[in-house]
């Protein structure tokens, strides 16, 4: 029979197939998805090359059951509720005979029912520390109903919230029931009501009562679980035991209370000469009892109590443990909270007060309890208490004159004399830092006039050196005039008990008189190294502070400003209209001694000459095409390729991306991504660098400076890149030739001078 597609089941709808010879007998089941099923549906025939093509093992989507509606067969309750399980929630009571204010036990469950074969399994949820058995109350399997209906078994329908069945001679009240299940019975027609709550538990109600009565606020903690977390954290206090004996004092002692076990342990401190000395540990580290009655006799105290119950003599004697434990009393121990400032510690009979909290205790109590307020308490004295000696307030004995000063301190602070001290820190920091003077002697005698002689002042330890120049047919062979030594400040007792003073770096600058081992120098010069470093620290060295020297000057002007600018300049009409107006070194010194004599010294004007030059450093020697090609030999040397990462932390310390950056960051940059440049190279390859007017580098031509890859190969020969790269000549002609216009506009003083008309 063929049928059409898409037309009811009436006659005149179905035609017989005249062609088809062969008729088998259809198959009533059929394997759809992994699934076995009936096949109530006919199977289309497979249609022709020219149609639509058919899956022969596909039913078709469209073709309609053979059987009227709700009358065909339906799937097994197997498959149909596969994995649907509703879950009821309630409890039962268990009477409790051995528990005097707990009649029974309230223990909740959970009630599976399996819709796929009715079964009915009963679980019990498990609670710590509840010292019953928990977990499966009823396997899974199908439940008879309770007397006189038990030839029937539990269904769908006798299962509903705030329901009470039996199950083996046990009543459940059923109180809840999850979301899936509400939904599902409300389904099917059967109504679910609300949720009802379960009774109070009296065992919890008097297991909690029972944890609120207890005496400690504070929760207990595990022994293995407080050492973990406070291992290593001790509490320290500061104290004193005042021995009121006969032979007793004010000993100071320090407390230290140990977190992790509260224990305790007392050490004391000694003083010198208090005649105490060997352990300084005042208290074994153990816990400490609050209360101390004397010490325990032996057998006295014991871990359980015996009771005597037959007998009166040794023999026919019968004893038994006490459950009771009468007689037993319980030992309270010091904890954190007992321990603060002005608390008395008992100390087995030893009033211990506690005065004062180290910075990590105060911390400790600060955010544990809230306390802010650790004033210390004084420390009691009495008059027969050993004073400590301070070593600094010694009077010492008047130097004698043999060896050093330090020796003989040495000698008078211990029996045992050590080698004086140095200052480490300073010998590191000013390490091969020398001072070189230029000096000549001041004598009576001709000769020794004509003498010329160097003053190196090493500023690791403040000593100094003086070598003399030989000087041809001069009679003076020259060298070592004085070893490397520390000299005395003249002018001061040489047996005296106080610390002599010796000669400073400051106290060597060009134009001073000093006397040197019995000797008179006369400091006339100093080289480039020595004014630099004594410019560049002017809070040390006053003679080069310039703002210190022009105050000094604007003083002394302050009435004489027309004779001192006539003296440098005769030709002084319309100066101040005039931007540079240039002097020499002589010109400017004669107006400046002129008129402050002595008031300022050679150096002070050397310092002003320098600051106010005209005259300036020869433009830098390098050329580019050679810094660029050692650069990239460098580079090509140690097969550096990080130039990505140069450029990526160029853009971190740069988010703006600006063109120009300053020449510190970029010194940085080099330096932190390790390029293969020495410092002498990386100075050359700044000093070259394209600059904005804010002397600023441009990151840019920096990056294509440094690109191999654009350039072509290096043909120069390995060359000394600290000294034969670019030459660095020192400028020494700094301060011949003063900007006298410059130096007016930073005195800030009136001119008062003609002009051209007048």
């Amino acid at each position: 029979m063929l049928r059409i597609p898409g037309m009811p089941l009436l006659p005149g709808t179905l035609f017989r197939d005249v062609a088809k010879t062969h008729h088998p007998r259809p198959q009533s089941l059929m394997n759809f998805h992994g699934l076995s099923m009936l096949n109530d549906r006919q199977q289309p025939p497979p249609a022709d090359s020219s149609g639509m093509a058919v899956d022969i093992s596909c039913p078709p989507v469209g073709a309609a059951s053979i059987y009227p509606p709700r009358s065909g067969p339906r799937m097994p309750p197997w498959l149909a509720y596969d994995k649907k399980v509703l879950c009821f929630r309630g409890y039962f009571k268990q009477t409790l005979q051995e528990v005097y204010h707990a009649p029974y036990l309230v223990r909740k469950v959970k009630i599976y029912y399996y819709l796929e074969d009715g079964t009915i399994e009963i679980f019990e949820p498990r609670v710590d520390n509840s010292g019953i058995v928990q977990g499966s109350l009823v396997h899974r399997q199908r439940v008879p109903k309770a007397p006189p209906c038990d030839n029937e078994f539990m269904s769908l329908i006798d299962l509903n919230v705030d329901m009470t069945v039996q199950i083996f001679d046990r009543q459940y009240h059923i109180t809840d029931c999850d979301q899936f299940t509400r939904h599902f019975l409300n389904k099917r027609g059967i109504t679910v009501p609300d949720p009802v709550q379960s009774p109070c538990d009296p065992t919890e109600t008097m297991r909690n009562r029972e944890k609120t009565q207890t005496h400690s606020s504070t929760p207990k903690c595990h022994p293995f679980a407080q050492f973990l977390k406070y291992d290593r954290q001790i509490l320290k206090f500061q104290g004193y035991w005042d021995d009121r004996t006969e032979f007793g004092d004010v000993r100071k002692l320090e407390l230290c209370y140990y977190l992790a076990d509260d224990t305790i342990e007392v050490k004391e401190a000694h003083v010198r000469n208090s005649g105490r000395d060997g352990p300084t540990v005042f208290l074994k580290r153990n816990r400490l009892a609050r209360e101390f009655d004397g010490l325990p006799l032996p057998g006295q105290t014991t871990p359980q109590t015996l009771l005597n119950v037959l007998g009166t003599n040794m023999r026919n004697v019968r004893y038994c443990v006490d459950p009771l434990n009468t007689g037993n009393k319980e030992i309270l121990y010091y904890s954190d909270r007992d321990l603060q400032i002005g608390s008395v510690i008992n100390v087995y009979g030893r009033a211990v007060v506690i005065t004062e909290l180290d910075p990590y205790t105060q911390q400790y109590y600060r955010d544990r309890y809230g306390i802010h307020d650790f004033t210390p308490l004084p420390i009691p004295t009495r008059s027969d208490d050993c004073v400590e000696i301070n070593s600094s307030d010694r009077q010492l004995p008047p130097f004698n004159g043999w060896g050093s000063y330090e020796d003989s301190v040495g000698n008078c602070i211990s029996v045992e004399p050590k080698p004086p001290k140095t200052d480490f820190k300073k010998f590191i920091k000013f390490d091969r830092y020398v001072l070189r003077f230029g000096a000549k002697m001041l004598s009576t005698i001709k000769a020794n006039c004509e003498r010329i002689f160097v003053i190196s002042f090493y500023l690791s330890d403040d000593t100094l050196q003086i070598q003399e120049i030989a000087v041809r047919n001069s009679g003076f062979l020259g060298g070592q005039f004085l070893r490397r030594t520390r000299l005395e400040l003249p002018g001061q007792e040489r047996f005296s008990c106080k610390e002599p003073q010796y000669y400073m770096p400051w106290n060597f600058f060009i134009g001073s008189t000093l006397m040197l081992t019995d000797f008179i120098f006369h400091v006339v010069s100093a080289d480039e190294y020595t004014l630099m470093f004594m410019e560049h620290h002017p809070e040390q060295y006053h003679r080069a502070n310039v703002p210190l020297i022009m105050d000094k000057v604007r003083t002394a002007l302050q009435d004489r400003m027309v004779e001192f600018v006539g003296n440098c300049v005769p030709d002084c009409t319309d100066l101040e209209k005039k931007e540079d107006v240039f002097i020499s070194y002589e010109s400017f010194k004669g107006a400046l001694v002129a008129i402050m004599g002595n008031a300022i010294s050679d150096h002070e004007v050397i310092t002003l000459c320098r600051h106010f030059s005209a005259e300036k450093a020869p433009p830098n020697a390098c050329k580019r095409a050679e810094v660029q090609a050692a650069a990239h030999l460098e580079i090509k040397r140690s097969l550096w390729n990080a130039r990505e990462d140069l450029m990526e932390h160029f853009h971190h310390i740069n988010p703006m991306n600006q063109p120009f950056m300053p020449e510190h960051k970029v010194r940085s940059a080099l330096r932190g991504c390790r390029l293969p440049f020495t410092l002498e190279l990386i100075d050359n390859i700044i000093s070259i660098l394209n600059r904005n007017e804010c002397d600023d580098l441009e990151v840019c031509d920096l990056m294509n400076f440094i690109d191999v890859s654009c350039g072509k190969g290096c043909n120069m020969v390995p060359v000394n890149l600290a000294f034969e790269l670019c030459p660095k000549m020192p400028f020494l002609n700094l301060g011949r030739l003063v900007n006298f216009a410059c130096f007016l506009r930073h005195l800030k003083l009136p001119l008062n001078l003609p002009t051209a008309g007048e």
